[in-house]
């Protein structure tokens, strides 16, 4: 299921309700976020199924949401809530330390963001003031309802492809990622993605995309070779730039300032891509906030490759594909459902007819 984010209008306060079954954690959460003036909890709740009515009677506009509580599971009530009323959902847990699988699930089941709940109850007034920014970014947005979809029919490309393909994504890219490589074929080019996470969550992430898809999915290594059935993903906390070895495409994962406050930055991807692979190239921007990766898209589009952006009902956030858009980036302008196709079919050679 893929929900999908319009921008909506800012309200006088952030209406929040806080869902954990930690007596302590919620008193503590309602205090300290209280003490900002933009936002009003509205009410707690031990569990999911009180969760649930208080959702219908408050009418939240974000959610806080714990993993491990009695009667359900997080999860679980988070899946249930994207499929029949989706909102703004953060998941604050002490399940999702150090990147673990906890966290992408979570992602990948419609979360806008996660954080991780210290060890101790007392501890979580710490949390407060990067929570409420992450409030005030999960309010911006309105999840709307989308038909439930099944995973769509793996594709195929025919012959060898000597393009690669280079794919950007933040907010909502956990989702749209999945979307897109669970549909490519297991000889499809060779692919690098900037998707931006914090580090360690890269591995988790890439580990369970190979499980289920048919190309193989890694987090990169500098050196590693840019090969078709593999797909690299830049790691949490650095930059992936691509470069030419020898005859062949690698990739070089380094550290350095961030670029549009991220690293990895799909900006420096998506430049080094346009340098040195130009028309070989395909690129795609999807889903995220901010603008990281338009001007790279652009760059890729000016050097001869062929550039894709996720539209606007489809993407979970609209803001980089949008700017994409805006500045001229993209030749095409595609629904979620229709990029792994709108890419594959860029790397396919084109037939010039018959020569006797």
């Amino acid at each position: 299921m893929i929900s999908t984010v319009r921008i909506s209008k800012a309200a006088a306060t952030i209406k929040v309700l806080i869902v954990d079954d930690s007596a302590v954690v919620r008193q503590v959460l309602t205090r300290e976020l209280g003490k900002d003036p933009g936002i009003e909890v509205i009410g707690t709740a031990p569990d999911p199924f009180i969760a649930r009515d208080k959702i219908v009677e408050l009418e939240p506009d974000v959610i806080t949401l714990d993993v491990e509580m009695p009667r359900m599971d997080g999860i679980t009530f988070l899946r249930k809530l994207m499929a029949h009323r989706p909102m703004p959902v953060i998941v604050v847990s002490s399940l999702t330390a150090q990147g673990t699988s906890v966290a992408i699930e979570a992602m990948a089941a419609g979360a806008v963001d996660v954080m991780c709940k210290p060890g101790s109850s007392f501890s979580v007034e710490g949390l407060s003031p990067q929570l409420i920014t992450k409030i005030k970014l999960a309010a911006k947005t309105k999840l709307g309802m989308r038909p439930e979809v099944s995973r769509p029919q793996r594709l195929s490309i025919a012959g060898s492809s000597e393009k690669i393909i280079a794919i950007g994504a933040s907010t909502g890219g956990v989702q749209a990622l999945t979307e897109v490589l669970t549909a490519f074929p297991a000889n499809a080019p060779g692919t690098v993605i900037v998707q931006h996470m914090p580090p360690r969550f890269t591995a988790s992430f890439a580990d369970r995309l190979s499980k289920i898809c048919a190309v193989n999915v890694k987090e990169a290594q500098s050196g590693d070779p840019v090969i078709p059935g593999q797909v690299l993903l830049a790691p949490g906390g650095m930059h992936m730039l691509l470069r030419r070895s020898g005859a062949h495409f690698a990739v070089e994962v380094k550290t350095g300032p961030e670029v549009f406050h991220q690293r990895p930055s799909v900006e420096v991807l998506f430049g080094s891509v346009a340098k040195v692979a130009g028309a070989n190239a395909v690129g795609a921007l999807l889903t995220g906030m901010g603008a990281d990766g338009a001007k790279g898209l652009l760059q890729m589009r000016q050097a001869g490759a062929h550039t894709v952006a996720q539209d606007e009902a489809s993407s979970v956030v609209f803001g980089m594909p949008m700017e994409a858009i805006k500045c001229g980036a993209a030749v095409e302008v595609r629904p979620l459902s229709e990029i792994a196709e709108a890419l594959l079919s860029a790397c396919t050679p084109k037939q010039t007819g018959s020569h006797r």
